[in-house]
């Protein structure tokens, strides 16, 4: 299985990443970014791309893989919508687009995050705009997927890139052993995640939208 990653520097996509990388079923990861992971590893390739919005200089470097991993997002705090708006929707979709019209068979996994709203009445900023990016992505291909977790326990070693949630990471993480047992249905780890999305893109689910429950399940016997 040949896997693409975008996000692969932020917090989540790392963990994402090292999943792919130990998963002896994973032959090949592309990882698409503005900057470089700073990772080396025989399996890994990486292109410098800064237009998410347009694909089309390396459209021809996307065929031959089996599945997305769409990691990259921001925290809306701060943000205008318009601007959070072309990081979450517009950035996601254009991507989507481009990787299936090079390969319509394609996986698609997106991360969202608990509390989004696909109905589009919330108040929510954030959870109105990733709603209505997974209602497009669902509509795309059958073989899309969001992700919804609640709480991420990083990779040790990496941080968030927002200042708000470093602050809370640093304070929250020596609690996971805890966080484990008072809320288990509520947390999960950047590895876990990247190894639920291998699952699902290895063999599909009829459940198209997964909480972080269902992320825990997937990955049941290799937590």
């Amino acid at each position: 299985m040949r896997i693409i990653i975008f996000g692969a520097t932020g917090m989540v996509g790392q963990g994402v990443l090292e999943a792919c990388l130990r998963e002896d079923a994973v032959t090949g990861v592309l990882v698409i970014g503005r900057s470089p992971t700073g990772r080396t590893h025989r399996k890994l390739r990486e292109i410098s791309h800064t237009d998410f919005t347009d694909f089309g200089p390396v459209q021809a470097q996307l065929t031959g893989y089996d599945a997305c991993f769409f990691c990259l997002g921001t925290s809306a705090l701060g943000m205008t919508e318009a601007a959070y708006r072309t990081i979450t929707y517009d950035f996601t979709l254009a991507a989507a687009r481009a990787l299936l019209a090079a390969e319509p068979e394609l996986t698609f996994c997106y991360v969202s995050g608990a509390g989004t709203d696909s109905s589009g009445t919330t108040r929510m900023m954030w959870a109105r705009v990733k709603g209505e990016t997974e209602n497009v992505l669902l509509a795309l291909t059958p073989r899309a997927y969001m992700f919804r977790p609640a709480f991420i326990l990083p990779l040790p070693g990496t941080e968030a890139k927002t200042r708000s949630y470093v602050l809370l990471y640093r304070i929250v993480t020596p609690l996971a052993p805890l966080l484990r047992r008072l809320a288990p249905r509520h947390v999960t780890s950047s590895l876990r995640l990247g190894r639920a999305m291998i699952e699902v893109a290895r063999a599909a689910t009829p459940r198209r939208v997964l909480a972080t429950a269902d992320i825990n399940e997937v990955t049941t016997s290799r937590p």
